[in-house]
């Protein structure tokens, strides 16, 4: 065995620059300044005794051997992240540091009404939340930077456990004044292609929508231009179009002080999953489950 091995930092920052593709962004990420950072890639490279990046004063280039150590390095770093969870495992459930990921469709809905009593039933809980899109959270997930995601299903998520938090349908929004004066339950087919307006590429929510309605044409013309619930309802406040939204959005009050109406969408798999997940084996699963049950309970 080699006397001198690279050291978990080293990793960690290698994973950092490779993340960002610049030295300053990837300092910052890392909480350290770029000279550390730089000085620890460089100490790697010199233990190593080869190349892994390619610096310029405008590109960083990782080369091949760069980016395959670099895959490596995410999955020592995950298992270093592993055995610290064995760790943690052992000890007081629901306690110490957790790292959850949650996507923008759910974050701003479920947790402030969730957060304030996990406080004050688990104060020795350090929960470090993270707001990402589903690709985003599912990467995290993956290479170790988030410990469980609280998503949307159905979404193709890798080899992960969940747990079922509820279930979530999906409503139509419209202007109170629409002209067509909708039914209290709307048939997929009574959107006007034309006139639908949905997140742009990343936010799952998009994917279901259509799903829910099952009519190909929608996927080719509707709007996919918003960048949040919100944004989608002030569209649709002034008159833009229509759009789809979760009846999570609706209970927290996303459409108060608009003239905006929603109604339930009629069909099949009209509602989404909504499910914590975490990889499979992890050692924290009894808490992750234990997290799940207090999540269903708020």
């Amino acid at each position: 065995m080699s006397t001198y091995l690279p050291t978990i930092k080293q990793l960690q920052y290698l994973v950092a620059l490779h993340e960002h593709g610049h030295f300053g962004r990837a300092a910052e990420a890392s909480f350290v300044s770029q000279s550390t950072l730089s000085a620890g890639i460089r100490e790697l490279e010199s233990l190593l005794g080869v190349t892994l990046v390619e610096r310029s004063r405008r590109v960083v280039r990782f080369t091949p051997l760069g980016n395959t150590v670099v895959e490596k390095a995410h999955r020592l770093l995950r298992e270093a992240e592993e055995l610290s969870d064995l760790v943690l495992a052992a000890g007081k459930p629901l306690s110490g540091e957790l790292r959850m990921s949650v996507i923008p469709t759910i974050a701003p809905f479920l947790l402030p009404r969730i957060l304030p009593r996990l406080r004050e039933e688990r104060p020795q809980l350090k929960l470090f939340l993270r707001e990402e899109t589903t690709d985003h959270a599912l990467e995290s997930l993956h290479h170790g930077r988030a410990d469980c995601v609280l998503m949307a299903l159905p979404f193709a998520t890798g080899d992960v456990a969940k747990a079922t938090i509820r279930e979530d349908a999906l409503y139509v929004a419209f202007p109170k004044d629409d002209p067509r004066d909708p039914p209290a339950v709307i048939p997929a087919s009574m959107i006007d292609q034309g006139r639908l307006l949905l997140l742009e590429d990343g936010h799952c929510l998009k994917e279901h929508a259509l799903a829910a309605c099952n009519r190909p044409e929608l996927r080719a013309s509707a709007t996919m231009i918003g960048t949040s619930l919100h944004t989608m309802v002030q569209m649709v406040d002034n008159g833009l179009g229509l759009t789809m939204l979760p009846e999570m959005a609706i209970e927290a009050g996303i459409l108060h002080g608009t003239d905006v109406v929603a109604r339930p969408l009629k069909g099949d798999n009209t509602s989404r999953e909504i499910a914590l997940i975490w990889r499979t084996n992890s050692p924290r699963e009894e808490e992750f489950k234990l997290l799940a049950e207090e999540l269903r309970a708020g």
